[in-house]
């Protein structure tokens, strides 16, 4: 009886973590290892995985284009990105009051959750940092480092931060299910990417030369990368340490590893051989495809949306460069834009208790009903992205050349624009 009076009285003060002050220890701890897991996913993964995807004289240009990226976008979102996508604005933007991050100190909590405002900060500030990241591979090989830089910063503002706004915000898409950014993140990129192939034009050879991989080993550790700091993508995005958390990491997984396994296979059939590159790419599209709906559903559901990934992202990838004859040099569109799109799509039915494959989160919406609201998303997304990508790539292209030369190109980037080699062999 001793014991348990003993054990009742100190319990608490071992088994919850929230504090006087509202923060929860278990909580903070967790979206902290999400926070660098995410950052993780672009320095080093996607810049390996898009590095070794290159050709070798352009694979430094490729690193430094992500690594440069993430710095600017990191110093812009404290001096005005947060405010404009996270605190009270309009329909599509949000106020100024943040500005430098005004009013955010170490112990004050971020709304709504049990954790500091600081960390919610960067956390957000990791996914704004690898979405214009994911672009890099739409451009790869031929776009001058100085437009590269502008573009970035003009469309990190223009397009990343009210699609931000807009969905996760309280802006105009309040209503959309986009649990960890197939919107936000994976259509806007895609979009951006389709936008800037086609105003830039094809790389010279293109489609008759070949142009693989020079480094698959690269390749495969970025990705291995991605699937790692993924869990911190979508776990992280339940915001505490919880039952949402181990479920949305549980079915993140279970799509990477059916979406490789369905894209090879297709690979195995068509070409008589699997290959690393392509499980590596159907890994990432299941990956992208499962973010928007990791929040709502179960494992079956996740099954699904990975087979969805492989085989539909696989296919898109194929007409994009075969049948329309574009350009998007690492299929950032096919992989990133198609799978946040279906993801988007199949939120509404198999993210919803009683529909299709069940749920893992009780949600309660009637599937037509939200179908018509996350269509809604795509095109309102879609749209904006499309329009704003291409206005900033003409209005600097007419101030400044936006591609290299011909000759530069021939030399490969590495040299021509940073006057370094990736493999100085002796």
């Amino acid at each position: 009886m001793i014991k348990k009076i003993l054990l009742l009285t100190i319990l608490p003060f071992f088994s919850i973590g929230i504090f006087a002050d509202g923060l929860d220890s278990g909580d903070t701890a967790w979206i902290l290892t999400s926070t660098a897991l995410v950052l993780l996913m672009t320095l080093p993964g996607l810049s390996l995985f898009y590095a070794g995807l290159v050709r070798s004289k352009n694979a430094i240009s490729v690193l430094m284009q992500c690594f440069a990226i993430a710095c600017i976008v990191s110093v812009a979102w404290v001096v005005y990105g947060y405010s404009l996508a996270f605190t009270e604005g309009n329909a599509f933007f949000g106020g100024t009051s943040a500005f430098f991050l005004a009013g955010i100190g170490r112990d004050t909590l971020a709304p709504d959750t049990t954790m500091p405002h600081s960390l919610f900060v960067i956390f957000q500030m990791t996914f704004a940092i690898i979405t214009p990241a994911l672009v890099v591979g739409a451009f790869a090989e031929r776009m001058k480092f100085g437009a590269m830089c502008l573009f970035s910063l003009l469309w990190f503002t223009a397009v990343y931060i009210p699609a931000c706004h807009m969905i996760w915000g309280g802006g105009y898409l309040a209503d959309v299910k986009d649990f960890a950014g197939g919107l936000v993140v994976h259509l806007t990129c895609g979009v951006g990417a389709l936008v800037i192939a086609l105003v830039l034009g094809p790389r010279k050879g293109f489609p008759s030369t070949a142009m693989p991989p020079h480094n698959r080993t690269m390749v495969v550790t970025g990705a291995a990368l991605l699937w790692v700091g993924w869990f911190g993508f979508n776990a992280g995005s339940s915001w505490a340490a919880d039952g949402l958390a181990g479920m949305a990491m549980l079915v993140t997984h279970i799509s990477a590893a059916t979406g490789a396994l369905t894209w090879m296979a297709i690979e195995w059939i068509k070409g008589g051989k699997p290959t690393i590159v392509g499980i590596a790419t159907g890994m990432v599209a299941g990956l992208a495809t499962i973010t928007p709906a990791a929040g709502s559903v179960g494992p079956e559901g996740a099954l699904l949306i990975g087979l969805m990934a492989g085989s539909i992202c696989f296919y898109a990838t194929q007409a994009v460069k075969g049948v329309f004859g574009i350009d998007d040099s690492l299929d950032v569109f096919p992989v990133h834009g198609v799978g946040g799109i279906i993801g988007i799509i199949m939120v509404s039915f198999v993210g919803v208790q009683g529909g299709f494959l069940g749920s893992s989160a009780g949600e309660t919406w009637i599937p037509m009903e939200q179908f018509i609201i996350q269509l809604k998303g795509i095109v309102v997304i879609g749209l904006w992205t499309a329009v704003a990508s291409w206005i900033i790539l003409k209005i600097l292209g007419s101030l400044m050349p936006l591609r290299v030369t011909e000759e530069e190109e021939y030399e490969g980037l590495d040299v021509t624009e940073h006057e370094e080699r990736s493999y100085d062999l002796v």
